[in-house]
């Protein structure tokens, strides 16, 4: 049967990078264990000072809670599924979904770096509140994000809008809600990042 399948997918065999799901605060645990298993894995984190009641804390924490990345022969995949705490392979219904290299890279650079910080996953299009500063809780769209976030914030009783640009870490995105209707509608400010 494994000459069926390897032949329906010869890839099967290569290395690729894959994300492991896994239970809340084990990220550490489970690359202790992918380590005794000798799994490649790589489980990016970033320096947090916490404090205490009487005194400050230098942590290790997970850059993305509750992720690993795995590099593995997709037939090995049962290797790793088996290790206590892991939930499953991030995918489809299809499979596994395959992390380019390219992307490993970068968080490895953005950690190297010294800067690399969690941050609410933000896409061009999608809705976004202002957290922080004078515009501190307006809606928009996020337009684009390099250099600031560039925010287009809308005022509907007058059909007209305006851009504004913020600091990017300063913008978090929003859920998506349903629309409310009124009888008499109200004015209202929305935001979008450019």
């Amino acid at each position: 049967m494994n000459s069926v399948f390897e032949n329906a997918f010869p890839d099967c065999r290569d290395p690729r990078w894959y994300v492991l799901f896994v239970r809340a605060n084990q990220e550490k645990r489970v690359a202790q264990s992918l380590a005794a298993r000798a799994v490649e894995h790589y489980l990016p984190c970033y320096s947090s000072v916490r404090k205490w009641k009487d005194r400050r804390i230098r942590l290790e924490m997970p850059l993305f809670p509750g992720y690993i990345f795995v590099r593995l022969p997709l037939l090995d995949k049962r290797n790793v599924l088996t290790v206590p705490n892991v939930i499953s392979l991030v995918g489809s219904s299809r499979g596994a979904s395959e992390m380019a290299e390219e992307e490993i890279l970068c968080i490895r650079r953005g950690l190297e770096q010294g800067t690399a910080q969690p941050h609410p996953y933000l896409k061009q299009g999608g809705s976004v509140m202002i957290t922080t500063g004078i515009m501190a809780g307006m809606e928009g769209v996020l337009l684009r994000q390099q250099n600031g976030a560039r925010i287009v914030i809308s005022i509907d009783s007058i059909f007209r809008a305006f851009v504004v640009e913020v600091d990017e870490n300063s913008v978090q995105p929003v859920a998506v809600r349903a629309p409310f209707v009124t009888a008499s509608p109200a004015p209202r400010f929305s935001m979008a990042a450019n």
